[in-house]
């Protein structure tokens, strides 16, 4: 019983990297490419509701994730393994401060209504740069996971 629920806590973990990774590179792909022709009057519907509902549901999925985490290095602390998730917990942590400390700021400044062309460059500009960032710390955290998937596989596949 208590390896299904170390393994429903893994998948739950990597399900929830997985969207985390997707979620981030659709920005990076679909979404900034169009920030420079955004102009007062059409950012908001391009980004705020999007945002806003983003933030909403990723904060419980932080926390599930939080949760996985110490699951997992639980169940990892005696052996080497334990720095998978020790090192995916850094990680959340890490962009979750990320994003409350500096982004949510530009958050609440494209909620409140940006009329300035100018002003809005500089904070989608601004935006775009702090969330490659996360991106890139989004990957980090997806890469272990998978790494760690993978060397399972690989294990289980030398044993059968």
């Amino acid at each position: 019983m208590k390896n299904i629920f170390y393994a429903v806590a893994k998948g739950l973990l990597f399900a929830a990297c997985s969207m985390y990774f997707g979620t981030g590179w659709s920005l990076v792909l679909f979404s900034f490419p169009i920030a420079k022709s955004l102009t007062p009057d059409n950012y908001y519907l391009q980004f705020v509701p999007q945002v806003t509902a983003a933030t909403h549901f990723f904060t419980y999925m932080t926390m599930v994730m939080i949760a996985c985490y110490g699951i997992f290095i639980i169940e990892k602390w005696r052996s080497r393994e334990k720095w998978v998730p020790i090192t995916g917990l850094i990680c959340i942590l890490a962009s979750t401060f990320l994003t409350m400390k500096f982004i949510f700021p530009y958050n609440e400044k494209m909620s409140s209504g940006i009329k300035e062309i100018n002003e809005l460059q500089i904070v989608l500009n601004d935006w775009i740069d702090l969330n490659i960032l996360r991106v890139a710390i989004w990957t980090v955290q997806w890469l272990v996971v998978m790494f760690y998937f993978s060397i399972n596989v690989f294990r289980y596949e030398k044993t059968h």
